[in-house]
């Protein structure tokens, strides 16, 4: 398994072709939620991922301040693979690279509701009422070291 962070210019075509098709496969399919996945955001971030054989297991956003919170933010955490762990590993592992790059001591997310207790197990606690976002149930969640 490689893990495998790139700011997005650093991209190549292929990769970002097969992170947006990661995304898309869980957040508008998997989710039944049509809605507009490719934010603007993504320029401005470094994209980790967990990849074996060719294939993203498990990928996630990182944001400096002022791109989407106040905060240092993480974001658009997935896993292809279900059970396997993978998802623990690259929040763990993008909460690590927050930290040394961008000197984070807190970490904001906008975690879907049904979440909560993933993120919960990684020291985050909700700050939030729950608020509805492109119609599914989320929360505001801050880790702070």
């Amino acid at each position: 398994m490689n893990l495998i962070v790139k700011y997005f210019d650093e991209l190549t075509p292929h990769e970002l072709y097969k992170i947006l098709q990661a995304r898309v496969s869980v957040f508008v399919v998997e989710q039944n939620c049509p809605y507009q996945k490719i934010d603007g955001k993504d320029l401005y971030a470094y994209h980790m991922w967990l990849e074996e054989n060719g294939k993203i297991k498990a990928y996630l956003r990182i944001l400096d301040k002022g791109f989407y919170h106040d905060e240092v933010a993480v974001g658009r955490v997935i896993t292809t693979e279900r059970g396997k762990g993978y998802g623990e590993t690259i929040l763990r592992k993008g909460i690590e690279f927050a930290r040394e790059k961008y000197h984070a001591d807190k970490i904001k997310i906008s975690a879907q509701l049904y979440a909560k207790k993933f993120y919960e197990k990684a020291g985050f606690r909700q700050i939030s009422a729950e608020y509805s976002e492109d119609g599914i149930p989320h929360i505001y969640m801050l880790l702070e070291f």
